[in-house]
């Protein structure tokens, strides 16, 4: 089987989480040069009441992040074009490679997180911190970048990551048994996508709308970023196709 790995070139955290205040929402900080992504989702924090049915005020309150990351979708093409991978469509399966990063904090169980294609584009950011979400900057959780916020297809806000949705676009979910799984996924779908002339803006990672709306808190999934020291551990996209040499020996007379 032939094998090769793109790393991603960007990635990046996303929240609107409080602060240690627990008054003041995070949703202009950065973490794009943190080594880690994480994903959760915590209702109840505050004195806002939690509805055990799922419900609209459940999501309007809850604290989330989400993680964003992109690949170089053109290295990929090119290589394709000059044979470094096999030119004919659909010979090839690409798998989003996530890698679980162990921490002392409790982990959900029994849970999924949703991939999404993001609709637009987006800076990835210098900020580092992940606890108190002192470092101002974007992408963040309102915005893309210094001049764009996120936007839904009507241009209206779209707060936590501008994504293109099914059935018109690919998505997929992953799911997690203990929560310590890493990811090996699937995405065929979307980078054929890309690759067949959709806007390469990358992924976005987040836990479903029903965990969202609902009431149950799911914290924290880390997975190491792409400026972890562990370089075996970053994200990638891994292309996989048959490579075998085979002959006709079985013809011949």
């Amino acid at each position: 089987m032939g094998i090769k790995k793109y790393y991603a070139t960007k990635d990046n955290t996303i929240t609107n989480a409080f602060r240690e205040n627990l008054t003041t929402r995070g949703t202009g900080s950065n973490m794009g040069a943190s080594d880690i992504l994480e994903a959760f989702v915590i209702h109840g924090q505050t004195t806002a009441s939690v509805s055990q049915t799922p419900s609209l005020a459940n999501a309007t309150n809850a604290e989330q992040s989400r993680i964003i990351l992109q690949f170089p979708i053109s290295t990929i093409s090119s290589d394709m074009s000059s044979g470094v991978l096999p030119s004919d469509s659909g010979s090839i399966k690409f798998y989003l490679n996530m890698y679980n990063a162990p921490h002392g904090n409790t982990v959900p169980l029994s849970y999924s997180l949703d991939v999404y294609m993001l609709s637009q584009s987006w800076s990835e950011g210098r900020g580092l911190d992940m606890n108190n979400y002192t470092d101002l900057g974007f992408s963040n959780w309102e915005s893309g970048s210094s001049t764009v916020k996120w936007q839904d297809k009507s241009s209206n806000p779209q707060p936590g990551g501008s994504y293109l949705e099914s059935p018109q676009y690919p998505t997929s979910s992953v799911f997690f048994e203990t929560g310590l799984e890493n990811i090996q996924h699937d995405v065929s779908e979307i980078v054929y996508s890309w690759l067949n002339g959709t806007s390469n803006s990358g992924f976005l990672i987040k836990f479903p709308d029903t965990a969202i709306s609902g009431s149950e808190t799911l914290y924290t999934k880390m997975f190491f970023g792409r400026t972890s020291e562990f370089y075996n551990y970053r994200p990638t996209i891994e292309a996989r196709w048959d490579s075998s040499r085979k002959d006709n020996r079985g013809s011949f007379y």
